[in-house]
């Protein structure tokens, strides 16, 4: 695509080029109609005049006296006697006071169409044709045209008509034109010169803007300060939020890859130790190697599936029933938990309708039951309630486990935060994830410890329909 400056500089030269055209043939139509109407005027004007110098008692000296007056260089005007014309004496008195006065002429016809008098040139080619009525007309004569006005005066019973060649019509058009064409010529250049100045003073804002964030490396990740129009506003505002993204993404990516190589670090120097020993004969070792190993594969899976909630967007979202979901987790989490001699308990509404991203809604589910599952003892129970309260949709899910220190409760949610004093293996990345995984799900998470121990964690979402469902007869006991 080309450049800003450039398309304003040609768009605006071709639209300036064009209204410059178009200012010039308005006014020409416009002078060329006004030009007609004014020498229209004119022409009767000097009709009501020359009717006013002739009347009943002019003779045939006056009307000698006006042929000689009317005739020019080369061209005579012809007093007409018995229809036939007489020379205007020998010219020696014709006088032209004007070049154009050859393109202005005046004639007087009888009542039959017979010649009186007629002006200079409108003998050049015979007589000019008489006058059939009143007002004006355009007339061929001599390979022109003229614009007449014709009228009979009753006193002096002639057919009076003044006329204006087509040419006097057609100068003064061009002149008018030329006077308008020519001082807009001139000030096109200059017109066109401060158009490209204005526009390269316009948009130098975009300029400097690219260059200032061309020369970054990337690593300079600082707001762009560079002042801009109010139009680049709404540009380097958009440009600095996508670097406060980026410089949260990569300060996220740099404390997960710092925390993973701290959390990963740790089981395997004790993996390594628990497997020399096992080496030198210690067969105990191999059992504390073999958790080592549990522990390490549960940290890989959780970091796996936080840096996919990380890295990915929000999903489509949709209507999702809670209640099939959640016993379709249970399902699975069954075994592990009957190997533990632990039940687990779905209470509460049938049908619960959230709307959610059902992948992501599945993972959030199984995290808490995962996290109550490991931190129930043996012979421990879990339950998960579904509810409606207040308009809000409520997925609760309590176990009787140890709970959590009232100073650590706001801050368990933290990556790799574990209780110092708990004696199950985990990864410390079971709430983070659910804690991430339910801003995605616009839920609100809440943690409460129970009466004398357990923990109670509670999330809710605007309800999606009406509370039409039934409470269970009796709690679904899994164990």
């Amino acid at each position: 695509m080309i450049s800003i400056r450039r398309y304003l500089t040609r768009t605006l030269a071709l639209v300036l080029a064009l209204v410059t055209a178009l200012a010039i043939t308005a006014a020409y139509l416009i002078t060329a109609h006004e030009m007609e109407e004014i020498l229209d005027a004119q022409l009767s004007l000097e009709s009501r005049v020359v009717a006013g110098l002739i009347g009943p008692n002019t003779d045939l000296a006056d009307y000698r006296r006006i042929t000689e007056q009317l005739s020019q260089p080369g061209h005579f005007a012809r007093l007409y006697e018995a229809g036939r014309a007489q020379p205007a004496g020998d010219g020696r008195q014709a006088l032209l006071y004007h070049h154009e006065e050859h393109l202005l002429s005046v004639g007087f016809w009888h009542p039959d169409g017979t010649p009186q008098l007629l002006g200079a040139v409108w003998n050049d080619a015979g007589p000019f044709p008489a006058p059939q009525q009143t007002g004006y007309d355009w007339v061929e004569y001599n390979g022109a045209r003229w614009r007449v006005f014709s009228m009979f005066d009753a006193q002096s019973g002639l057919w009076i008509r003044t006329g204006v060649h087509e040419e006097f019509f057609s100068e003064l058009e061009s002149k008018v034109v030329l006077g308008n064409l020519i001082p807009m010529l001139l000030a096109l250049p200059v017109l066109l010169w401060a158009m490209g100045v204005i526009i390269r003073r316009g948009v130098r804002p975009i300029g400097a803007l690219s260059r200032q964030v061309e020369g970054r490396n990337d690593r300079d990740l600082s707001f762009l300060d560079v002042t801009v129009p109010r139009e680049l506003a709404g540009l380097r505002q958009a440009i600095n939020d996508f670097i406060a993204r980026l410089r949260e993404t990569l300060e996220r990516e740099r404390r997960f890859t710092a925390d993973a190589a701290h959390e990963l670090r740790t089981p395997l120097a004790g993996l390594k130790i628990h497997l020399d020993n096992a080496r030198a004969g210690e067969s105990a070792s191999l059992d504390k190697a073999y958790s080592g190993v549990e522990r390490l594969q549960r940290v890989v899976e959780q970091l796996l599936v936080l840096a996919r909630i990380d890295r990915e967007a929000p999903s489509q979202e949709a209507d999702v029933d809670i209640y099939p979901l959640a016993l379709d987790l249970v399902a699975e989490l069954w075994p592990w938990a009957q190997a533990r001699h632990q039940e687990i308990e779905v209470t509460g509404l049938e049908a619960l309708w959230v709307r959610a991203d059902p992948v992501e809604l599945g993972i959030l589910i199984r995290n808490l039951l995962d996290n109550a599952l490991r931190y129930t003892p043996e012979h421990g129970t879990v339950t998960l309630e579904l509810a409606e309260r207040d308009g809000r949709a409520r997925l609760i899910v309590r176990d009787s486990g140890p709970g959590i220190p009232e100073a650590l409760i706001d801050k368990v949610t933290e990556r790799f935060r574990r209780v110092a004093d708990q004696r199950t293996t985990g990864s410390g990345l079971g709430l983070s994830i659910v804690l991430e995984l339910t801003r995605r799900q616009q839920a609100s998470l809440t943690l409460r410890n129970r009466e004398p121990h357990g923990l109670e964690v509670s999330l809710s979402w605007p309800s999606v329909s009406p509370a039409t469902a039934r409470r269970l007869p009796r709690p679904d006991t899994i164990g």
